[in-house]
């Protein structure tokens, strides 16, 4: 597909919300990247992953004490990607570069590839969300549909039920299937990404066996084939659901705008801050524990304008981005709740499924 441009007629509404947010970090003298408080929340999330690993490995507890840590370790992977992975992979992580590279390959150590999901999510998806062909992230065909430019099936009348069995398994489905797909065609969703010199190829392989053989083959071996397929599948499907809601409650809900370019000249008619508004929802930003876990994507408005800064400081650029959203007469939407953001998702579904 035609690489699709923004229009840069007019550029007020987000040149004012930039020197909003330029102004209070130079007034206040603060960092745009992480703090402390970053710092020692990864230090926890990492100490606790590999606690919960060597007891379940190492010292394996009760059936259903092993079963109970596996889905911990399940919503440990999860906050990782979440608070770790995501701010070292946009660079925000902190202001030396060789600190988010380290940290934004924590993605690698479980099992995915960080060189692929930047061009993924940092490129694909933040570039032109919710454009289909350009945004890998909403193509989840044939399984699910998304909105109505998609294909349409017989079964996905059905995709607002069986949308929790699917979701469970794409932490499977990404490591072990779209992962290899991407690396071997060259291609994300349909666009090729810069080819991968020898450092990143190495890369790509040693900590897919290392990845391998720590959470499948070690595991083999101390607890047994069936003991470990369970403990594993349980891990993958928590992680994977945990994910998949959380980026899927950011732009597949009811109001969030699917936007589709001029077939002539590939444009969309609107500058991209606006278009980034309009396909992009917020959920429970209220709450400290929500915020917290999921590394302020539940702030995914200001992340998608912002994504080079910490999600630390998403809550005080909110302000500034309804304000002037407020000012420029543009909508911002928000669930004021996790539960209700999940519900508006399943209407989506069900209403572009019938």
């Amino acid at each position: 597909m035609q690489k699709v441009n923004f229009s840069n007629k007019n550029t007020e509404f987000f040149n004012i919300l930039k020197e909003k947010v330029d102004a209070y970090f130079i007034s206040n003298d603060i960092r745009q990247t992480g703090n402390l408080k970053l710092y020692i929340k990864t230090a926890l999330l990492i100490f606790s992953a590999v606690t919960l690993y060597v007891i379940l490995v190492f010292f394996t507890p009760t059936t259903w004490l092993s079963l109970l840590l596996s889905g911990l370790l399940g919503v440990n992977f999860a906050a990782i990607g979440f608070n770790v992975m995501h701010d070292g992979a946009h660079g925000s992580f902190s202001q030396k570069t060789w600190v988010n590279n380290l940290m934004g390959y924590s993605l690698n150590m479980m099992g995915g590839s960080v060189y692929l999901w930047k061009y993924k999510h940092n490129v694909n998806h933040h570039s032109f969300t919710n454009i289909e062909g350009m945004d890998d992230d909403i193509d989840i065909r044939p399984f699910i549909r998304v909105h109505d430019d998609q294909k349409k099936y017989w079964y996905h009348r059905f995709q607002h039920i069986y949308w929790v069995g699917l979701y469970g398994a794409t932490y499977l489905l990404w490591i072990f299937v779209q992962d290899f797909t991407k690396y071997f065609t060259g291609k994300i969703g349909g666009t090729p990404f810069r080819k991968m010199d020898t450092k990143e190829h190495f890369i790509f392989w040693i900590s897919k066996l290392a990845y391998i053989g720590v959470f499948i083959v070690v595991p083999i071996f101390r607890i047994g084939l069936i003991e470990t397929i369970i403990a594993y599948l349980l891990i993958s499907f928590v992680c994977g659901f945990i994910i998949a809601v959380v980026f899927q409650l950011a732009h597949i809900v009811e109001d969030a705008k699917f936007s589709t370019p001029n077939s002539q000249t590939f444009k969309i008619e609107e500058e991209w801050a606006i278009h980034q508004i309009k396909t992009t929802a917020n959920f429970a930003t209220k709450s400290k524990i929500v915020s917290w876990f999921t590394g302020g994507l539940n702030y995914q408005v200001e992340h998608h304008l912002f994504p080079r800064i910490s999600h630390i400081h998403y809550p005080k650029i909110s302000q500034f981005v309804r304000e002037t959203c407020q000012q420029f007469n543009i909508a911002y939407l928000e669930f004021p709740t996790v539960l209700s953001a999940v519900r508006s998702h399943i209407m989506h579904l069900k209403q572009v499924g019938q």
